[in-house]
């Protein structure tokens, strides 16, 4: 299992590749992140790797997780995420992980979290058509039937109702990297993903890369 490097999404742009094709990319700030922890089966039951990223003043944190970042020679950091690896022996504890990881042209995952919406209707939250628009009709937005009455006598867990929209954990897989600017810590993402400028992301190598991926 390929390593998850946690970044920062900028925003959407344009961006001109060697074949001077426009290509619509995500802008996202990839690290870097100092290893702050490696966890293996014998001392932990399984293998994993916990790094950092952001700076973070001293103040605003607490004891414990300042101590441990000390512990490890790390500066604060403002988030720490731990990630499964199988083969923890590769990082020890005070490396820098970089968007060098990374070439263009790589298939990539990456996972965020989409915008939060509130509490929404049906026909926003699952696209439903609604009902008739005409005069005299009362419930134009309202989904309907929902399945109660003598059969079945109760509503079928999972039925598309109105509620609390967006704000999920999304990963979107098989992305490419378009550009990679190694001195600012800068990918270049082809197409888009879930979640709003300034959120955090993880990135990783792609876990499903289709058979006809390098021909796209």
């Amino acid at each position: 299992m390929s390593l998850t490097l946690i970044g920062k999404k900028i925003g959407m742009t344009q961006f001109y590749n060697e074949e001077n094709v426009l290509v619509p990319v995500t802008v996202v700030e990839v690290g870097p992140c100092p290893v702050t922890q490696v966890k293996t089966k014998q001392t932990d039951g399984y293998d994993a790797v916990q790094i950092g990223f952001g700076a973070q003043k001293e103040q605003r944190m607490n004891k414990p997780s300042l101590g441990h970042l000390k512990k490890a020679g790390v500066a604060p950091v403002s988030q720490l995420n731990e990630f499964r690896t199988e083969q923890p022996d590769q990082y020890k504890v005070g490396d820098v992980l970089t968007v060098e990881k990374f070439a263009e042209g790589q298939r990539i995952d990456v996972i965020g979290t989409s915008k939060g919406r509130g509490f929404q209707g049906v026909m926003k939250r699952w696209n439903f058509q609604g009902q008739p628009q005409t005069h005299g009709h009362m419930m134009h937005r309202r989904p309907g039937s929902i399945g109660m009455r003598q059969t079945p006598g109760h509503v079928y867990k999972g039925r598309k109702m109105p509620g609390h929209m967006g704000a999920v954990q999304r990963t979107v897989q098989n992305l490419t990297v378009v550009k990679v600017f190694a001195d600012k810590n800068v990918l270049l993402i082809k197409g888009s993903f879930p979640g709003a400028n300034g959120d955090t992301v993880y990135v990783r190598a792609a876990k499903k890369v289709k058979k006809n991926a390098a021909t796209k």
